[in-house]
């Protein structure tokens, strides 16, 4: 039978109970109330049918060496290698060697407090936790676990080691300003001329322009073809990414539609006449790819970004990343008065609510003409005066604002506001 009990020799409280597979369990809880409610979710999961499983006693090492060969062939090339690489890195010597039925929440919170005591950021540990997250609940469909350990690792109300804020957040966004924006453009333009003409260093200057003027992701603008591009409207169709070499559909797996600065519409133009007439010269057809490598083929990112942090180097910036000129380009676009869901569109973000998680710092401030419009507005349609103007009426009471009013005597009594309200609520 389940039951709980406090321990004597520490100050705790343990859970005792039987699994969906009849094996007795005992679990410990900081108090009561914990334990209360840790028996009655294990009860219910114990009431749960449970598929057979092959081997019972498999450790966590061993299952997830298994899943990453099964979910290969179903994730990104590069969602699967930061598994990878978080399980090996992280998880595998602290919690590989436990069986993955015995895994329990205790342990992995430990695991996440003490990552984060090594110094590892917020947002490391909270990808480790999603790998094991995504791992363990793979692991319950396959009737492993009755209920993955690691959701709801955190108390509702209370942050965990991986908790980020919205400050988090905003402080991981480091964009360039309007005038070192100006300056790195310049200087990759001016690598261009210096290089005579080089086909990497004038590639290279025009796509970092692409992704500073559409806020692109830089594996979308690595995907782009040219029949994604029409001039004639000054727009460019995004439907793909590349991701370690692999062509892929985008982030939120939709099709958009990206509007072009006229500048940078100018210069793909350009771009395009030069690679096919070059293509021409050479007697071999032209890439379809707007940003291709030497030969052709698809662009890794990795060499663009070491080229691109030289660059600043060069240009004597501050340290950025690739990514950078996105948050550049939706910093600047909102400073100028852009709506957020304009630049939710343009970003390809799946709601306008993640663009506002991310750029709420950067939208402009402290322009007193909105509430200036709206005392107007609101003024013109109940037909009243100004607020301070009421209520000093012709008897000279000055005060009298203070001593009358209804119901609770601190309110102006004016009968035309009153039917003007009733008759808006009506």
């Amino acid at each position: 039978m389940a039951r709980i009990w406090r321990r004597a020799d520490r100050d705790s409280w343990t859970v005792d109970y039987r699994d969906a597979h009849g094996h007795r369990r005992r679990l410990a809880a900081d108090t009561r109330e914990q334990a209360e409610q840790l028996l009655a979710e294990k009860v219910r999961e114990s009431r749960q049918a449970a598929p057979p499983v092959d081997n019972p006693e498999i450790t966590l090492g061993a299952y997830a060496d298994r899943w990453l060969g099964q979910v290969a062939i179903n994730l990104a090339p590069r969602t699967l290698a930061s598994y990878r690489e978080n399980f090996d890195r992280y998880i595998r010597q602290a919690l590989g060697h436990f069986k993955l039925r015995a895994l329990h929440r205790g342990h992995i919170k430990s695991l996440l407090g003490q990552k984060r005591q090594e110094g590892l950021s917020k947002n490391s540990v909270r990808l480790i936790r999603a790998t094991l997250s995504v791992m363990l609940g793979d692991a319950v469909d396959d009737g492993f676990l009755v209920a993955n350990p690691a959701q709801g690792v955190t108390r509702r109300g209370r942050r965990g080691a991986d908790t980020l804020t919205s400050g988090d957040r905003q402080r991981s966004i480091r964009p360039l300003s309007i005038e070192e924006l100006g300056v790195f453009l310049a200087a990759a333009r001016a690598h261009a001329a210096k290089e005579l003409g080089s086909y990497t260093s004038r590639r290279d200057a025009l796509l970092y322009l692409t992704l500073a003027d559409t806020g692109l992701r830089p594996g979308e603008a690595l995907a782009l073809r040219w029949e994604d591009f029409d001039e004639a409207t000054g727009t460019v169709n995004v439907e793909r990414a590349v991701s370690l070499g692999t062509v892929k559909p985008t982030k939120t797996e939709e099709r958009r539609t990206v509007d072009l600065t006229p500048r940078l519409v100018g210069a793909l133009g350009d771009w395009q006449a030069a690679i096919e007439a070059d293509a021409l010269a050479r007697g071999i057809e032209p890439s379809p790819w707007v940003f291709p490598a030497d030969s052709g083929e698809l662009l890794d990112v990795k060499p663009v970004s070491r080229r691109f942090r030289a660059l600043l180097r060069r240009a004597k910036l501050p340290r950025h990343r690739l990514y950078d000129l996105r948050h550049t380009y939706a910093t600047h676009l909102l400073a100028e008065g852009a709506p957020i869901t304009y630049v939710a569109a343009q970003l390809g973000h799946a709601r306008p609510t993640t663009t506002l998680a991310h750029y709420a710092h950067w939208l402009p401030r402290g322009d007193r003409q909105w509430v200036e419009r709206l005392d107007r507005t609101r003024g013109a349609a109940l037909g009243t005066r100004s607020w301070h103007q009421r209520g000093r009426e012709a008897t000279g009471a000055s005060d009298v604002s203070e001593s009358i009013g209804e119901p609770s005597r601190d309110r102006t009594e004016d009968p035309l506001i009153k039917s003007q309200v009733l008759y808006q609520l009506s």
